[in-house]
């Protein structure tokens, strides 16, 4: 680790700083003698904000209160935030990240030559900067894999790792025992033709294979130069899998890439995608294992689609209570939200999430936890691309009358994690190539899978340092010490 001072001045810059939150103005609320649901016992810092959808600045009474009557009720109340990162020692590319039940994080790691599989110990409930420990814990290299991929399962916690090699096959491995063990490598319905952007998850859907069956059913997707993905899927813990078949209904013609895919304990998998006439964007659902997708819209008439070129990235995740939640990048390059009770047939009023100064984002993932709890993952810029930084929107409540978002950056301004490519939320950049990744934890801490560029594309944790929980009962998440530069190698 670096010199404690270096550690003094990045608690500073991050707890230290005082000044609006939601706003980027010198103007004071309405009464500052009047109580506020945003007064905390320490200053919020600059790089937190409360905002509505739209970056409207929640902290002014006029935003959070009609008729004496508040916005901010229930789980919809301001909870005292602030973001940091935590590095793996290590470089990463599309990193892709897991939390187990034993408190361990891991992240896939690009060397150059082969991927590994990067476990920390020590960071989910780190009390001291210095008690966090990280180290390959994924089998010996694997040599000619440009594409890790890694994913833990919700049900089982079982580590599932892939690997693509010269983008014509994938093989996967898997670990029961947080790493110290690995199943040999199984190659899927090989060999391929073109193969990339694989993603995977798990539901508890019910195996349909009675003699070998698994506790949960794997499906994976990958795009393969087709109308639509390609997918596949294992009932046997991953060991085989079935022949692949369209990730769309019948003569769909949604384009290869999908976002992340996502599985829900009432055994659907959902992913996103351009609809089939490309003109919006849309949720594709299976109900049998990945077998058959049906093609459910989402509401981007108004808000248009990104016009970049990984404008295909549409990040789903499924709540606790199957609710599903979905992400995407408008034609304004900004971040919007919508959420369905339903399964996908319907979808709520979009909501614009990015805080007040950004003026254009990209890569977009999502996570989320108890009914209506979600963080929203995405680069932005204020300053039209001279820089990029993490940012984590965090929703309590997406059911409210209004929804308070709880914006944070992970990195300082003065710590960008890109200062050298302008059009990086619009383009491939750096570690990040072509997605990141967002989860949470069993204690409802979120974590966002990035790459710091500056520092030679390392591998950081994104989260909140203080914040709410996204699972369980509303309330805050235990202090952890800032990380930041002094954990870069």
């Amino acid at each position: 680790m670096k010199n404690p001072l270096v550690h003094l001045v990045v608690l500073l810059m991050v707890v230290g700083l005082t000044g609006l939150t939601g706003c980027l103005d010198d103007d004071d609320p309405d009464d500052p003698d009047e109580p506020s649901p945003f007064d905390f016992d320490e200053p919020i810092p600059l790089t937190t904000y409360y905002h509505f959808s739209g970056a409207v600045n929640a902290t002014y009474k006029e935003a959070y209160q009609t008729n004496g009557t508040s916005y901010l009720a229930g789980d919809n109340v301001p909870v005292l935030a602030h973001g940091s990162y935590y590095s793996f020692g290590t470089t990463t590319f599309e990193p892709t990240i897991g939390s187990t039940l034993a408190d361990n994080l891991y992240m896939t790691s690009w060397t150059g030559s082969g991927t590994l599989v990067i476990k920390c110990t020590g960071l989910i409930g780190l009390g001291n900067i210095s008690e966090y420990h990280c180290e390959n814990t994924g089998p010996q290299v694997v040599q000619n894999s440009n594409d890790p991929y890694i994913y833990v399962d919700l049900w089982t916690d079982r580590i599932m790792k892939f690997d693509m090699h010269a983008v014509s096959g994938m093989t996967v491995e898997y670990s029961d025992d947080e790493g110290a063990s690995w199943s040999p490598p199984t190659a899927i319905t090989w060999p391929y033709g073109f193969q990339d952007h694989q993603t995977i998850a798990s539901s508890p859907f019910p195996s349909q294979d009675p003699i070998n069956g698994y506790d949960t059913t794997y499906v994976f997707c990958v795009n393969a130069g087709h109308p639509a993905p390609l997918c596949s899927t294992s009932f046997d813990g991953g060991t085989t899998w079935t022949p692949e078949t369209s990730g769309a209904p019948d003569g769909c013609n949604s384009g290869g890439l999908t976002g992340h895919i996502a599985g829900s304990d009432n055994g659907n998998f959902y992913r996103g995608n351009p609809d089939c006439n490309q003109d919006g964007y849309a949720i594709y659902r299976s109900i049998d294992g990945g077998f058959e997708w049906t093609e459910q819209v989402l509401p981007t008439e108004e808000t248009g689609t990104a016009d970049t070129w990984n404008f295909e990235e549409v990040p789903v995740a499924a709540d606790e209570e199957d609710n599903v939640h979905a992400m995407w990048m408008g034609l304004d390059n900004l971040p919007y939200y919508s959420y369905s009770t339903d399964e996908g047939d319907t979808w709520s009023e979009p909501l614009m999430v990015a805080p007040p100064g950004v003026n254009g984002t990209g890569f977009p993932t999502i996570a989320a936890g108890s009914a209506g709890r979600v963080a929203l993952g995405y680069i932005g810029t204020t300053d039209n691309g001279a820089t990029w930084n993490g940012y984590m929107s965090l929703i309590t409540d997406s059911f409210a009358e209004r929804p308070l978002i709880t914006t944070v950056m992970v990195n300082t301004p003065g710590d960008p994690l890109e200062d050298s490519k302008q059009d990086c939320g619009y383009d491939r950049c750096g570690g990040f190539g072509d997605f990141i990744d967002m989860v949470i934890d069993q204690h409802g801490r979120p974590w966002f899978g990035l790459a710091h560029n500056p520092a030679g594309e390392m591998g950081i944790f994104g989260t909140v340092a203080q914040g709410p929980s996204l699972r369980g009962d509303m309330v805050a998440l235990e202090p952890m010490p800032p990380g930041g530069p002094v954990t870069l190698p």
